[in-house]
This record gives structure tokens, sequence and C-alpha cells, in this order.
């Protein structure tokens, strides 16, 4: 475990690139971006797939469905395990997250504490809540560092620290890294770094795909940079241009079975 919650979660200036970009230009793109996303509600059925370094693959079954509100994106997430059971997920994004959890055998959901959002999915996977989640970009804190090529994209590219008082939430997080792609708006990757610069986690991009008149994630990796280990979010159908009822977002309503929209398409592998 990472030192005291009264330390310093800062990643030194050492760690960022020794470039001067224009950060008034940074703050203005990383606005806009927090306004972004999916318009219109939308449903993904996918897969993660764990690709363990060694040892052998496994996949588990999920389903997505999207939407905004005042407080930003909003997903519920139905995670199966393989063997009977799973999980609910209501996660909103935005300046104040919040994460509602309805796992197999419970009644009510629960609202998730801040020590589970670091936890994995499934025993197996490397995607956590946190990941899910992304509220680094909502961070105040963050230096601009202009535009960097990464996995062969033109990306925006940005040092997140977390909130000074919040060193207790994340310890072992020193900054997040973050490129966003020039042309599509899309992250490209985020890595997550510790208190001595070092990267141990990623989230790349693989691969976008045109639903309708939308671009949507077809397929991300995470990779354990410390094991090496790898999931894969592999979006397998879709649907997009939907006008779902508000009352799917709501906590309580992760009890009630939702049915996929007919009008899902296939995105092929």
């Amino acid at each position: 475990m990472a030192g005291p919650a009264s330390k310093s979660n800062r990643v030194s200036n050492d760690f960022a690139k020794s470039t001067n970009p224009d950060q008034e230009k940074g703050e203005a793109i990383l606005r806009e971006f927090r306004g972004l996303g999916i318009s219109g509600d939308y449903f993904l059925e996918f897969e993660l797939r764990v690709l363990p370094r060694r040892g052998k693959e496994t996949v588990f079954t999920g389903q997505l469905w999207g939407s905004r509100n005042e407080m930003g994106q909003i997903s519920r997430v139905m995670l199966q395990d393989g063997k009977g059971g799973g999980q609910q997920m209501l996660i909103q994004n935005g300046s104040v997250p919040a994460v509602w959890v309805l796992k197999t055998g419970q009644s009510l959901p629960q609202m998730a504490s801040r020590e589970s959002l670091f936890k994995p999915l499934l025993p197996e996977t490397e995607f956590t809540l946190f990941d899910l989640q992304m509220p680094y970009f909502y961070w105040d804190n963050f230096t601009f560092e202009g535009v960097s090529k990464i996995l062969g994209r033109a990306a925006h590219t940005f040092l997140l620290h977390p909130p000074e008082g919040d060193g207790d939430i994340y310890q072992s997080i020193g900054a997040v890294r973050v490129q966003l792609d020039t042309q599509y708006h899309a992250m490209v990757q985020s890595a997550l770094i510790d208190r001595e610069g070092t990267t141990y986690k990623t989230l790349s991009l693989r691969d976008l795909k045109k639903v309708d008149d939308k671009w949507m994630i077809k397929s991300i990796d995470l990779r354990n940079e410390i094991t090496r280990d790898k999931t894969r979010f592999q979006v397998l159908r879709a649907a997009v241009n939907l006008d779902l009822s508000s009352r799917i977002f709501e906590p309580e309503s992760l009890t009630e079975i939702i049915g996929q929209p007919s009008n899902t398409i296939s995105l092929g592998r």
C-alpha cells in the first residue's frame, strides 16, 4: 500500500513532457471532451476476453445501455460471470461520479464504496469500476502536454493529477496520462502511473466502427503492465439512436430485466 493519505500523490513534473503548449487551449480541449460522447441513447452487446500472458483464455459476456443526463454520461451494465451469476451496474460519470451495484442474490442495489472501485469486476479480469467510470477526466489538476503520436494516431496529451484531498482514495495513483484523438475526439489511450512515475496499467483503443451516423468503440485492451495480462472489451452488436426510458437509469430499476433492442446490428470481429 502507498504512503499515508496526508502525503501528496502528485507525480513529479519530471514525468511530464518538456514541452510548453498552450494550457488554456488544453483546458478548452478537455472541457469539450467532457461534453462529448455518443449522442442519443444506445445499446451494446459485448464480451470481455481475458487474455493472460500464460494460461487459458476466458470469455465473459455483457450488455450496456447508455445515455446522458444533467450530470453527464450514464451507463447501465449487465455482466455475466459464466457460472449463472453476475452483476448489474449503474455508472454515473461526471464531476460527481457514482456507481450502484446489484449482484446475483441481492435484493437491492448498493452504492459502491470508494475502496471497491479498484477491485476487478470479475476475479479473472483486469477491468474495475474505476476503469469504466474514468473519473480522471474531471480532475481539475492537469498539465496539457501538446500533441503526440500514439498507436499511429495524432493525439492531444494530458497528464491528470488526482485531487490533493483524495489521497486516501487514489492511494496507488500518482497521475493518469491520457491521449485524445485529434480527429475523432475519442480516447486513444490512458495510462495509470504510480507515485514513482511507473506506468502500471494501460487502456488502449484498438478499433472504431461506424454504426449508422455514429462512430463507436469496437474494441479496447486493458493491459496490466506488471504482469502483462490483458483483458479485451469487444463490442459484438450495437444499436444507436434509441429512445430509452430514463427509468432504466435509476438505481432501483437494476432489479428489473430489460430486453435487448430489436434493431441491433452486428459489428463483426
